[in-house]
């Protein structure tokens, strides 16, 4: 547009400097063939100079919408970039909690390693019997640095194997009565630490000769109480440990 305005200002000068002339008294003949000459060649003129102005002003034109595209592009790449740095962020799947919370799953007999006397036994689970047991045999009582202790023997490998003898220091002493007519058991307990599977336990166990029994190792309500839940219709859910032979009493 400046310049459109510039080539008509100076179309105006020209025409205007072509019709200024001396003011004379004396009469100046008109040739009518040069009038008509320079008349043409004004006009010529003028349509070339607005001629010019309108290629400055397309030539204007075009560089600006190529500019305008360019900026455009550039806008789309820029788009498309923060499109693809955008990560989705996918929300967890809320699971519906355990209806055990932070317990683990014990079957109704389960392969249980004893640390203290570096063996494991078919176990029996019971949820009936407070108190846990191992089979233990020739348990005899003595003391040390003022303390009571236990000597006893244990089938770490079946009845048809020796059987080991181990020291324990005695934790206290519980009496179990076995039925309504018997007199109740005095049994020395003991601290064991085990391992089921790829969990590991505390807990007390009292001995006794369970020879009568199928199981040499019995793991009660005290034990699995705050850890552990008992489906009963499932045996070894946590498999065997590898490194130990199961014991079991005939």
């Amino acid at each position: 547009m400046f310049k459109q305005i510039i080539c008509i200002a100076a179309i105006s000068a020209f025409i205007s400097g072509c019709a200024t002339t001396k003011d004379t008294n004396a009469p100046i003949p008109v040739d009518a063939a040069a009038l008509e000459a320079s008349l043409t060649k004004q006009e010529t003129n003028i349509l070339g100079a607005i001629d010019s102005c309108n290629q400055a002003q397309s030539a204007g034109y075009a560089q600006l919408s190529s500019q305008i595209e360019s900026l455009n592009a550039k806008v789309a790449q820029l788009e498309v970039k923060k499109e693809a740095a955008v990560v989705p962020v996918v929300a967890p799947v809320q699971c519906p909690p355990s209806p055990i919370g932070d317990k683990f799953m014990l079957g109704a007999v389960e392969h249980v390693y004893v640390d203290e006397v570096k063996a494991s036994f078919d176990t029996r689970i019971d949820t009936g019997a407070e108190s846990s047991s191992l089979d233990a045999r020739n348990i005899i009582l003595f003391e040390r640095d003022g303390s009571q202790w236990v000597r006893f023997d244990v089938f770490t490998q079946g009845e048809k194997q020796p059987a080991k003898t181990f020291e324990s220091k005695v934790e206290r002493f519980v009496r179990i009565k076995q039925d309504a007519d018997n007199k109740s058991d005095r049994r020395p307990v003991i601290h064991a630490h085990l391992e089921i599977g790829q969990y590991k336990a505390e807990t007390d166990l009292n001995l006794s000769d369970r020879s009568h029994l199928e199981y040499p190792l019995l793991l009660g309500r005290k034990f699995m109480q705050d850890i552990a839940v008992v489906d009963v219709g499932q045996t070894y859910v946590h498999g065997k440990k590898q490194d130990a032979k199961a014991s079991k009493t005939k």
